[in-house]
């Protein structure tokens, strides 16, 4: 397109209110500026606009059929950025959220509730995966990430830390016993994860002082399927509290070496793209999780 809205806004103040001296005052422009940008249209547009009279100007028959273009153009400008402040106010549209499934089970979904109440016009997407995702290839807007970030390009916003601790059913302990040190662990059944083997350092000091990295007897990508497991007595589990506490406050779990476990705390960050254009619907939802969570979201 040629022609430029300045232009078309020119013409239509000139036009509106009467005169190029009363238009440039309205534009805040010169009076000189203002005929310039007028006569810069018509020379785009090859045609005569508006007559000039020592009174007066009129429109041409071309003037009032690209006044009545203009008009319309303009006004959907308007709309269109009335839009955008509406969603800056008001967020509308759909929100792509990503979390490892425990933390989606256990902490978001029982925020959605509120979350819709408050903001019914967001459309959310969950999806879940157990490792890293990239946001772009996935088509995600906000991730929830567990443990230490490691891509700089990305926004972050620490919602809490959750601790994690080691964890035994109270069917399994009755069988098997209570272990009360790390050496008693070499005589039970380990549940752990397949990968990242760091998911396997237990929150216990070893004989060098390093932590507990254990040998599981069964192992699992994903932390649901792991509680799961300990839930039904099949060994001892390291987890995080996030997805524990409502197990532990009814006593389907029962934390263990509470005198000698070491205070291990993962952190939980929101991460976005920084030039994301969703700005607006990541930070209501985002808000909306540290605000809900509180100031120590995931202790029992």
């Amino acid at each position: 397109m040629k022609t430029t809205l300045d232009e078309m806004q020119a013409f239509v103040a000139v036009v509106d209110s009467g005169s190029i001296t009363a238009a440039a005052e309205q534009l805040g422009l010169t009076i000189s500026a203002a005929s310039r940008t007028l006569g810069r249209l018509e020379e785009k547009l090859q045609t005569t606009l508006l007559r000039r009279t020592t009174r007066r100007l009129e429109l041409t028959e071309e003037g009032a059929a690209f006044l009545q273009h203009a008009r319309v153009i303009l006004a959907s400008v308007d709309e269109a950025e009335e839009q955008m402040a509406a969603r800056r106010l008001r967020p509308v549209g759909r929100l792509r959220v990503d979390a490892a499934t425990p933390f989606m089970l256990h902490v978001i979904v029982p925020l959605l509730a509120g979350f819709r109440e408050r903001y019914p016009e967001v459309e959310l997407e969950l999806n879940s995966n157990e490792g890293i995702v990239d946001l772009i290839e996935k088509r995600t807007d906000v991730a929830l990430r567990i443990g230490t970030l490691r891509d700089s390009t990305l926004h972050a916003r620490l919602v809490g830390a959750s601790r994690i601790r080691v964890f035994g059913s109270p069917g399994y302990l009755e069988r098997h016993g209570i272990p009360t040190t790390p050496a008693d662990l070499d005589r039970h059944t380990l549940l752990g994860f397949t990968q990242p083997e760091t998911l396997n350092d237990w929150p216990l000091r070893d004989a060098g002082g390093e932590l507990l990295r254990i040998k599981p007897a069964i192992l699992t990508s994903s932390g649901e399927t792991l509680r799961q497991m300990a839930l039904c007595d099949l060994g001892l589990a390291c987890m995080s509290d996030f997805m524990t506490r409502a197990d532990v406050r009814v006593g389907r779990l029962v934390p263990l070496f509470e005198d000698v476990a070491v205070d291990v705390r993962q952190p939980v960050n929101a991460v976005y793209y920084r030039n994301t254009a969703l700005a607006a619907r990541i930070t209501c939802f985002v808000d909306y999780v540290v605000e809900a969570l509180g100031e120590r979201p995931f202790e029992a």
